[in-house]
């Protein structure tokens, strides 16, 4: 049976607080600074108001890109002191992108792997003479041997999975968080690049997806969310997922 440990709070002094190598691999999507905006030719806009780019609830999601660059390196440091192993799944935006290339650049002698995942259908631009956008991308991070493209524990023939995965977004399963990626997602990565009984990481856990992917598949997990109300959607979201082991065949 998987074990379940999940953490309501920051997830920065969370980790602060676990020892090394908690976890196999840390799969994980942090937030996308999506309302940092322009306006003539500089970054502004750091109101705290809904808007069609909202994700979040009760976080404003408008870092300075100083900051935004400062927050996710604290973050991938810990997560590459708890695990040998991130994927880390993020989205070239206005508000983020000179933060990420900075990101890639300094973590480059880590950076073993980067995933496209083709959504299929792009999602509409908010504004004039903008490319529409149909791709994320999980920076996959490696602490001991980036240096080489060979996964240790890679569960897949030589030749049948591809750097680049054509998974549609699908159907949000709770409508107060508009940021959750889809089941199927966290699912091929784990099944890919973990082991039962092994463990996974996701520091920002959101409603629970990971938790529900890794307990499915019998996998142990440890979850850490800093919104109250997404940690006990996601209480309750993992707390009803059953193991592959408990689920009964559909015939007698």
């Amino acid at each position: 049976m998987s074990n379940i440990d999940l953490t309501h709070g920051d997830c920065l002094e969370v980790m602060k607080k676990k020892p090394k190598d908690i976890a196999n691999i840390v799969f994980t999507s942090p937030p996308y600074n999506m309302n940092l905006r322009v306006r003539n030719g500089k970054h502004c806009s750091r109101q705290i108001i809904k808007e069609i780019s909202t994700k979040y609830e009760n976080f404003p999601d408008n870092l300075s890109m100083e900051d935004y660059f400062d927050f996710n390196c604290k973050v991938i440091d810990q997560c590459l002191r708890l695990s040998p192993m991130l994927f880390y799944n993020v989205q070239f935006l206005t508000g983020n992108k000179i933060a990420l290339f900075r990101l890639i650049g300094k973590y480059a002698e880590y950076l073993k792997e980067i995933i496209v995942w083709d959504k299929v259908n792009a999602q509409p631009a908010i504004g004039e003479s903008v490319l529409n956008s149909q791709f994320e991308v999980i920076l996959v991070f490696d602490r001991n041997n980036a240096i080489s493209r060979k996964f240790q524990c890679g569960n897949f023939a030589r030749g049948t999975l591809s750097n680049c995965w054509a998974i549609k977004r699908g159907k949000k399963p709770v409508k107060c968080h508009g940021a959750i990626f889809p089941l199927e997602l966290a699912e091929k990565v784990i099944s890919n690049f973990t082991n039962e009984g092994d463990t996974i990481l996701d520091p920002f856990m959101g409603t629970g997806t990971t938790g529900i992917a890794a307990k499915s598949m019998n996998r142990n997990f440890i979850g850490i969310e800093l919104d109250e109300k997404y940690f006990k959607i996601a209480q309750t979201r993992i707390s009803k997922c059953h193991t592959a082991r408990q689920q009964r065949p559909l015939f007698l």
